[in-house]
């Protein structure tokens, strides 16, 4: 197995519109099920519709952004692995041909 393989950058995640308006899809869901669970009318109260949709959507638009960040920390880390493994991989190379 050779430790020189290039390791591939990872490539863009998911469209940041639909990880916004997934996650206020759900908060609004949530909301929706909230009154639902407490008998109320679901469209008689707009603004906890609003707030809701509102701060799962702003979730979502970090996470979006989280997950950018933590796979170019995957990637950085991995690249050091295999150059430190294929720097073990020649010294154990040198080793074995000196004896």
């Amino acid at each position: 197995m050779s430790y020189r393989q290039e390791i591939p950058q990872p490539g863009p995640p998911g469209s940041l519109v639909a990880n916004v308006l997934g996650y206020g899809a759900f908060g609004f869901a949530a909301r929706c099920l909230q009154l639902g669970i407490m008998k109320r009318p679901l469209f008689s109260g707009p603004s906890g519709h609003v707030i809701s949709t509102g701060v799962w959507a702003a979730f979502g638009y970090y996470a979006y952004h989280l997950e950018i960040k933590m796979e170019d920390v995957i990637w950085e880390k991995r690249k050091e692995i295999a150059e430190r493994r294929a720097v073990r991989q020649e010294a154990i190379q040198a080793l074995s041909a000196e004896a």
